[in-house]
């Protein structure tokens, strides 16, 4: 039968005895004890002090007073001090030794009583033999007399090492594995701290690769840029040749219009004549010779620098990451380009890299 350890405990003389240690001030262990006489209750002397003092407000200021009263806080009776106060009674030893005596018992480890479980089906009989059969523990009355009578059974000491030795293997096999599993999470974490590495490493690979891209392609737009300036100043400097050449005929055509102006206005006609005909046969030539050169048609657009980048964005915008494709698959992709070359065949990502973008790049070079 169990019983509460706390019940007992409360109910054990040592309890009792520890309640009867208790200043009833500081509701603690005595600490230097002095009984108040005649009553014979104890207080701590400091705690007595503590209370003196508050009765006696005017104690310590006191001269011509050889005393002074001091009721005890346990009973009330009226105490006479003489005029040492509170450290004038005495000190209880006894309770002191007690005290003692009773701080080294409680040091002490204590020590666990074995508990011996009883039969349930007789209570008066100790659990003492081990059935191998049923692999149980039972007592001796169950063996003779009970469930267990047919059984093979055994001394529990037996059954106890045997037992007590597979349990410590089994705890063996645990820590082991605990061990081994602890090992993989070093490894786990290491793997972890290794995926976070390879990332970095690849982001900074993969900034590096746009980042070349990004160089490629602003080299090429300013060699672009540079070809449509070029052509630009050589469109502008033929038209104001043209303009400079037109210049020069307007000016010569209004001399030759002043001169013939001049002329007519001549009074003797032998004067106009001997001038006419030379003048007229100027006229003529500069009439026959006012053909210059022109511009073509459209001569002030630059159709010629339209740039086709549709297949650069789409190789730009299948731009993946090479997962590795076996050689079979690449070859029969070649064969079905080859056996059907009218239809347009999907792009596949995973074959998109570096180079196709910088390819794309001189293509779009050579379209110029």
């Amino acid at each position: 039968m169990d019983y509460n350890s706390d019940i007992i405990r409360d109910n054990s003389p040592m309890d009792s005895l520890e309640k009867q240690l208790i200043c009833p001030i500081c509701l603690e262990m005595f600490q230097k004890p002095v009984v108040i006489l005649p009553c014979q209750h104890n207080l701590c002397r400091k705690c007595a002090n503590d209370v003196f003092q508050a009765g006696n407000p005017y104690w310590p200021t006191r001269t011509t007073v050889s005393g002074g009263k001091f009721r005890c806080p346990t009973c009330r009776h009226e105490v006479i001090l003489d005029r040492h106060g509170v450290y004038g009674l005495q000190r209880n030893l006894l309770v002191e030794n007690i005290i003692d005596i009773y701080k080294q018992d409680h040091s002490r480890p204590e020590k666990k009583k074995e508990n011996h479980p009883m039969c349930e089906k007789h209570e008066d009989e100790r659990i003492n033999i081990y059935c191998i059969t049923c692999q149980v523990p039972t007592c001796s009355m169950c063996k003779v007399f009970g469930a267990h009578k047919d059984c093979e059974v055994s001394p529990l000491q037996n059954i106890f090492q045997t037992q007590k030795t597979e349990l410590s293997n089994c705890i063996s096999m645990l820590v082991a594995g605990n061990d081994r599993i602890q090992a993989i999470l070093g490894q786990l974490e290491e793997l972890c701290k290794s995926i976070k590495e390879n990332s970095q490493k690849k982001k900074e690979s993969l900034n590096g690769v746009f980042e070349e891209l990004s160089r490629v392609l602003e080299e090429k737009k300013a060699v672009l840029v540079q070809r449509i300036a070029q052509a630009e100043e050589e469109k502008t400097d033929f038209v104001r040749t043209l303009i400079a050449s037109y210049q020069e005929q307007i000016q010569s055509s209004s001399n030759l219009l002043q001169n013939a102006l001049q002329a007519s206005e001549q009074a003797g006609h032998a004067t106009f004549l001997l001038e006419s005909k030379q003048l007229i046969k100027r006229i003529m030539d500069a009439s026959k010779g006012s053909q210059l050169e022109k511009t073509e048609s459209g001569f002030e657009y630059m159709d010629q620098f339209t740039l086709d980048t549709e297949h650069v964005l789409e190789c730009l915008r299948n731009l993946d990451f090479n997962t590795g494709c076996d050689d079979e698959e690449e070859e029969e992709d070649e064969t079905e380009e080859y056996e059907e070359p009218e239809e347009e065949q999907p792009v596949d990502r995973s074959q998109l890299t570096k180079q196709h973008v910088f390819n794309a790049s001189k293509e779009i070079t050579q379209a110029q």
